[in-house]
C-alpha cells in the first residue's frame, strides 16, 4: 500500500504546475485594483504585533497601517507569527543574545499572552484569522487572510498541547528560534541534541496528524535532515537564503543546496528572505534565481520577516511590484513568477491544512 508520504508527494508532483493562487479576472482587477500577482508571505510580523502589551510596542496604528498596505498590494495572505521565546531574547549591537530560559509553564503562559493580544488586534486591524486551506481563496471584504503561526516551539512541553494550539487557530509552528529548546538544535547555537529530539519527532508527527504545517527556519542542518525523515507531510523553511561558496557568515542563517533540497524533496517550499545578509535588492533577486536552479521553481516562495527583519532589502509591501518585475526581467514567465509569489505556498497549505 502506498504510504501517506508517498501519496502526498505524488499529488504534489501532479499538481505543481497546475495549482496556483487564483489570479483575479480582469474585471475583478478593475473593481478592486489588485496588482498582477497575488502574493503570500510565509513569515511576517506586521507592525511587530507580537510585542503588543509590552513597553516597546509602537502601537496598534503601526499594525493597521502595515496590514492595509498588504491589502493595497493585492496579497492573498500570510503566516502571522507570534514569537515564542520573546522574553528570553535581547537585541544588541552584536546580534541576538539569550538572556534566560523558561521554567515549566512559563513558555505556554507567554504563548497565551501573545495569543490574546493578537486576537484583540484582529478586531482592530483588517485581519481575518483563517483556519482552513480554502479560506485563502475566499474574498474577505477588505480583510487580509492571516494564518496564525508560532516562531519557535519553546512553549511546547508535551504533544497534548498541540491540540489546544490547533483549537486556538495555530496552523504553523517553527520548531526553533533563537533560544535553545527541547525540540531540536538551531543554526545560531552550538548543538545540544545532535538534531531533532524524541520530543521533536513526536511533535512533528502530531502536527502532521492535526494538519499544522512544520517550519524548519532557524533549524540546524541535522535537525532539518531529521524532520525530512520524520514528517509524512510537506514542510517549509519560511525564511532563509543560500550560502553560495561560504560567502556569508554562519550568523546569517544561510543554507546549503543540500539543506534546501531536503525541504523541496518533501514537496515543501523555501521562503526567500530579503534580509541584510543579501548585499542589495539585486543580490536578493540573484539569490532567488540560484535557489530556483537548485530546487526548482515549484519549491521557492517569499518569507519577508516583515517587520522584524535584519537590515532588509525589502522593507515594505509596496516593493512587491518591483520584486515581481525583477524576477520577470531574469527571464521567468508569468506563471513561474506567480508560483514563487504565492502559488507554491498555496499548494503546500492545501496539502497540509484541512479544507
Amino acid at each position: 500500500m502506498t504510504s501517506r508520504k508517498k501519496f502526498i508527494k505524488q499529488v504534489l508532483k501532479a499538481s505543481a504546475s497546475a495549482v496556483m493562487i487564483g489570479i483575479p479576472s480582469s474585471r475583478s482587477m478593475e473593481l478592486i485594483g489588485r496588482p498582477e500577482y497575488r502574493c503570500f508571505d510565509l513569515h511576517t510580523h506586521p507592525g511587530v504585533f507580537f510585542r503588543r502589551g509590552t513597553p516597546v510596542f509602537a502601537g496598534d496604528d503601526e499594525v493597521v497601517s502595515r496590514v492595509k498596505e498588504m491589502l493595497s498590494q493585492g496579497m492573498s495572505g500570510g503566516f502571522f507569527s507570534l514569537v515564542s521565546d520573546l522574553p528570553l531574547i535581547k537585541l544588541t549591537e552584536k546580534g541576538v543574545e539569550i538572556t534566560d530560559k523558561y521554567e515549566k509553564g512559563e513558555g505556554i503562559a507567554e504563548y497565551h499572552r501573545q495569543l490574546k493580544q493578537f486576537l484583540e488586534l484582529c478586531k482592530i486591524a483588517p485581519i481575518h484569522l483563517a483556519t482552513k486551506s480554502r479560506e485563502l481563496m475566499q474574498e474577505k471584504k477588505g480583510k487580509i487572510t492571516a494564518y496564525l503561526a508560532c516562531e519557535g516551539g519553546d512553549h511546547i512541553e508535551h504533544t497534548d498541547q498541540l491540540e489546544e494550539m490547533y483549537a486556538d487557530g495555530v496552523r504553523l509552528i517553527q520548531l526553533v528560534h533563537y533560544a535553545p529548546n527541547d525540540l531540536g538544535d538551531l543554526q545560531t547555537h552550538a548543538p545540544i541534541h545532535q538534531g531533532l529530539t524524541d520530543l521533536g519527532r513526536s511533535v512533528v508527527k502530531k502536527m502532521n496528524e492535526l494538519g499544522i504545517l512544520v517550519d524548519v527556519a532557524h533549524a540546524s542542518a541535522e535537525t532539518v535532515k531529521a524532520v525530512a525523515k520524520t514528517s509524512s507531510a510537506p514542510f517549509i523553511l519560511s525564511h532563509s537564503l543560500l550560502n553560495v561558496g561560504n560567502d556569508r557568515p554562519i550568523s546569517a542563517r544561510t543554507i546549503t543546496g543540500e539543506h534546501a533540497r531536503w525541504v523541496a524533496e518533501s514537496g515543501g517550499v523555501i521562503g526567500a528572505w530579503p534580509s541584510g545578509y543579501n548585499r542589495s535588492f539585486e543580490d536578493f533577486i540573484d539569490n532567488i534565481m540560484r535557489l530556483i536552479d537548485i530546487v526548482g521553481v515549484d519549491h521557492v516562495g517569499l518569507g519577508t520577516d516583515m517587520d522584524s527583519n535584519f537590515k532588509p532589502v525589502m522593507n515594505r509591501y509596496s516593493q512587491l511590484p518591483e520584486w515581481t518585475s525583477a524576477l520577470r526581467a531574469k527571464g521567468m514567465s508569468h506563471d513561474e513568477v506567480q508560483k514563487v509569489a504565492g502559488g507554491n505556498a498555496q499548494r503546500v497549505i492545501k496539502a497540509v491544512l484541512r479544507n
